[in-house]
Parts: structure tokens; C-alpha cells; sequence
């Protein structure tokens, strides 16, 4: 028989024709479902072996070579452990997920790999080898793999125990042995793990059996949701009512992104030091990756609601204090803030007519207020009798009409809201909420009682720019001409009469100027 003869004879016994179909199945179904690469070129490394192997056991099989048998059952071995693989493939990537059926990877590593070693058992005694030795000596070669491989195997199990009990899967945020951060993959070996800083930390499957594991976010029927602690330090002589309710109205009334409104924040006080009362306030996180980043608006939003409320952080007892506040440095920094101020209130036509030392007055009890980005200057329908002078910032005018919200304008630094409120007392026409960070001066109606108490003419300029200021809104709001805002809009007299009536004002004050 000729070389080429038994070359032909041979893979007329073969059949690696359905050996490649298999492996283009395989390789196809392998795409659909995203199987790695590496173990698809595995299999198709396999298929390739036995058929280069396979001209090389026909031309043996012509010349009658001894070598024949061992080289024979080294292609056929290939062959087998390539059908195998793509039997778990297709049955572990197509047939079982159709069915919702599903078997941890590493299971399913198990079974392919007992199903390898039972065909290679099987084909190798098919062919004639005796492995009646290899089975005697099994238990010493047992005994030796698990000593010399005892931590491996430790990971192994554990591997194996994490996928099958599913306490552990991948995607979870973890904390283990100090380290924290998302379940990237559980493999045979260790379970990846990467952190917040961009690490990936590998840890033996081995420890996660024997540790504590703190999954974090996780609540058995509910939705991932992980609970944070801000704390800060008030002075111990604030009331706590007073501190708890400013920090919760400030992060209920506009709610901050990726920050649960079901469960609600809350704020409660801990403990009661030396020098300051130390209080947390409980938030829930949505996104567990953005830990620090809602700690920071959270934080924020807290100093700025403090700040508006009168109610300072605390300064440590031990706090050594080198700058002498002497008197003239108190009067430089008050006269820097009243200049401040006045620049402030120039910038409202509402008071352009005062003179100054009426300005003076409102300057001097002015207060500064800050607003982080969402939050409400004012709510439409609610009861303020006070005026806001943006200095930093935008501000947003947003007005409710049953379920529909709607922005009507955008104000910036220099601009005011809240006159009406302030000189009549007419309940907010509108929301005013903060764009960004936002700075003002607020004018409170007794500030303004003490100008009207000293002239109380003011009344009639403040209306007459009352007036004008609505007839120009009134065209924004309802969107007419000019002729027809004005017969929509308060006429001076009933602007005055409101101003007078809100103010407490007796008749002797109509007289006019002068009077």
C-alpha cells in the first residue's frame, strides 16, 4: 500500500468532516452568547491537531510502522477532547440557558473536565492500553496531588461553594479583609474585585469561605439600596430641634441625584461632647460607585442649610485663636460688608428713590444667604415677607399649574424676587429655585417698616415701582401686548392701598410727600 493510499484509507475512517461542522457550530454559538475567545480557540486548536496529525498517521498506517497505534490514539485523544469541549458549549451556552436552567461556570468547568478524563480513559482502553497500573496507584498519586496542591484546592472548593450557594455573585460590591469594591469575575482560583481607585484586588477564593464577607447594598426582596452616615458638629448649645429640623427640610425639599427619596434622609444627634453636640445625618445611595461623591453634595447642602439658619459648626475647645479682633478691625470688616450691600440694593429699582441714609438702614440689617444647586428660594403659594437680591448665581422662576411645572425665566447676578410678597404680602407666585450655587442678600418687611416709620411717603414711590414692575411681568405671564397687560395688572392706588394695609399704616399717612 502506497503512502497515499493509506492516507486516503485513513480519513475514509475519520470524520473530520463532522468534526468541522461541529467546530463552526460551536464557534458560531460561542459569538452569540459572548463565550471567551480563548477558550473557543482552544477547541478550534484541538480540531486542528487531529487533522495535521492525521495525514501523518495514514502514511504510518501504510508502511507499517510501530509507531502507528501510539500516534493513531494521540489524533483520536485530540479529537475526543475537542467533542467534548463543544458539547459543553452547547449545551451549558444554548440548549440549558432556553430552558432557564443554569449552572455556575465553575460547575459547569467540573463537569466538562470529568466528562474529558472519562472519554480519554475510555478511548485509550478502546485502543488497547492497559491501565489497570495507573488505577493502582491512584490513591498514592491522590494523596501526593493533595498535599503538594492542598491551598490551590482550598480555592477551588471555594470557588465552587461562592457560584453554586450564590452568596457571592458577580457584579456585587464587596467588602472583605479591608478591601472594597464590585465582583468582577470568580474564577477556579480567586475571585476579582475592583476597586473605587481603579484596582483590581485578587482575592483567594479560600478567604471569602473563611472571612466575613459584607456584601454591600443587599437586602433580600428589596432594591439595592446602601446606607450612609455624614456626620458633623453643631455647638452643644444650639437646639437639636432646630438643627435636625434645618438639615432635613434641606435635603427632603429638593432631593439630590442617586440619593433615594424612599427611605427619606433623616438627621439625628449621636452625643453630646466636651464643647459641640455631634449629630449624622442617614441617607440612602442608589449608585453604591458614588460613595464619596454623595457624601460631598450631602455635606454641602448640610453647611449651607446650617449657614442660613443661623446655626454655626463647631469650633474645638482646644482651637487657639492668634488674630486680635481689635475694634478697628471689626469696624474694617463691617464696613466692607456694608459696601457690599449698598452695591447690592443699587441694583434694585425697587429702591432707587430711598435716599441714603434710608438705604443705610436697610444695609445695615441685610442678611447673606447660600443656596446649593436645587434647592427652593421660595415656594409658590407659601407665606414670605421678604425680597431676595441675587449677587452670585442663577436662580430659576418656575411656576406649578396643576401637574405641569414650567420655567418662565432664568435670573442672574443683580436681578430680585419677591417685592410683592415683601410690600403687601401676597403669597409666592412662583417657585425660585437655584441653578447652580447661589448667593443673596435677603430684605425682611421690618427692615423695611423702619424706613416707612421715618418717611412714610416712601410708600407711594415704592408703589409706583411696584406698579410698573407687574404691568412688565403680567405681559411675560399671560403673554398680551403692553395696552392689554395694564388693564390686567393692580392699578397704583390698589398696590398702595395693599402696601398701607399690609404695613399697618393710619390715614394721616396719604397725605402724600411732605406730610
Amino acid at each position: 500500500m502506497s503512502i497515499w493510499d493509506g492516507i486516503i484509507a485513513e480519513a475514509a475512517d475519520d470524520y473530520s468532516v463532522f468534526l468541522l461542522l461541529g467546530l463552526v457550530i460551536t464557534v458560531v454559538i460561542g459569538r452569540s452568547v459572548s463565550i471567551e475567545r480563548r477558550r473557543l480557540a482552544s477547541i478550534g486548536a484541538f480540531v486542528v491537531l487531529h487533522i495535521v496529525l492525521l495525514p501523518l498517521v495514514g502514511a504510518l498506517r501504510a508502511t507499517g510502522a510501530s509507531q502507528y497505534r501510539d500516534v493513531r490514539l494521540a489524533c483520536v485523544l485530540f479529537a475526543g477532547i475537542a467533542v467534548v469541549n463543544m458539547a459543553g458549549v452547547i449545551l451549558f451556552a444554548a440548549i440549558l440557558p432556553r430552558i432557564k436552567f443554569a449552572l455556575p461556570k465553575i460547575l459547569q468547568d467540573v463537569m466538562v473536565g470529568v466528562a474529558t478524563v472519562i472519554v480519554l480513559f475510555a478511548i485509550a482502553a478502546r485502543a488497547g492500553f492497559n491501565l489497570s497500573g495507573l488505577i493502582t496507584t491512584s490513591a498514592v498519586l491522590t494523596a501526593v496531588i493533595g498535599l503538594a496542591l492542598q491551598d490551590t484546592l482550598g480555592n477551588i472548593v471555594g470557588g465552587l461553594a461562592l457560584q453554586t450557594d450564590n452568596s457571592v455573585r458577580v457584579g456585587d460590591w464587596i467588602n472583605v479583609a479591608g478591601k472594597e469594591g464590585r465582583v468582577t469575575e470568580i474564577s477556579w482560583r480567586y475571585t476579582a474585585i475592583e476597586t473605587r481607585d481603579w484596582e483590581t484586588v485578587i482575592v483567594p477564593n479560600s478567604l471569602l469561605v473563611k472571612e466575613q464577607v459584607r456584601v454591600i447594598g443587599r437586602r433580600a426582596g428589596a432594591a439595592p439600596l446602601w446606607r450612609r452616615w455624614v456626620h458633623f458638629n453643631v455647638d452643644f448649645r444650639t437646639d437639636p430641634h432646630q438643627v435636625m429640623t434645618a438639615v432635613i427640610h434641606a435635603l427632603r425639599d429638593a432631593p439630590l441625584e442617586g440619593i433615594s427619596k424612599d427611605p427619606a434622609p433623616d438627621c439625628v444627634l449621636l452625643e453630646i461632647r466636651e464643647s459641640y453636640a455631634r449629630y449624622a445625618s442617614r441617607y440612602f445611595l442608589v449608585d453604591v460607585e458614588r460613595d464619596a461623591l454623595a457624601d460631598s453634595r450631602v455635606l454641602s447642602r448640610i453647611m449651607l442649610a446650617l449657614g442660613r439658619a443661623g446655626i454655626p459648626l463647631s469650633i474645638p475647645a482646644q482651637a487657639l485663636f492668634v488674630t486680635e479682633e481689635t475694634v478697628e478691625r471689626k469696624a474694617t470688616k463691617l464696613g466692607e460688608e456694608l459696601q457690599r450691600r449698598h452695591e447690592a440694593l443699587q441694583h434694585v429699582d425697587l429702591f432707587h428713590e430711598l435716599r441714603p441714609e434710608e438705604l443705610a438702614i436697610l444695609a445695615e440689617h441685610m442678611g447673606l444667604y447660600r443656596f446649593a444647586a436645587g434647592e427652593y428660594l421660595t415656594h409658590q403659594g407659601d407665606d414670605g415677607h421678604c425680597l431676595y437680591i441675587v449677587t452670585r448665581g442663577q436662580v430659576g422662576v418656575v411656576v406649578t399649574t396643576g401637574r405641569k411645572r414650567s420655567q418662565v425665566a432664568r435670573l442672574g447676578p443683580g436681578s430680585f424676587v419677591g417685592e410683592m410678597s415683601l410690600l403687601t404680602g401676597e403669597k409666592r407666585t412662583a417657585n425660585i429655585v437655584a441653578l447652580d450655587a447661589v448667593e443673596c442678600y435677603r430684605v425682611d418687611k421690618k427692615d423695611v417698616e423702619r424706613v416707612l416709620a421715618l418717611r412714610p411717603d416712601v410708600a407711594e414711590q415704592l408703589a409706583d415701582v411696584l406698579t410698573r414692575r407687574q404691568a412688565e411681568l403680567e405681559v411675560v405671564r399671560e403673554n398680551l401686548d403692553e395696552r392689554d397687560s395694564r388693564v390686567g395688572a393692580p392699578s397704583r392706588v390698589d398696590i398702595l392701598g395693599r402696601i398701607r394695609s399690609f404695613f399697618r399704616m393710619g390715614d394721616d399717612d396719604e397725605a402724600g410727600p411732605g406730610a
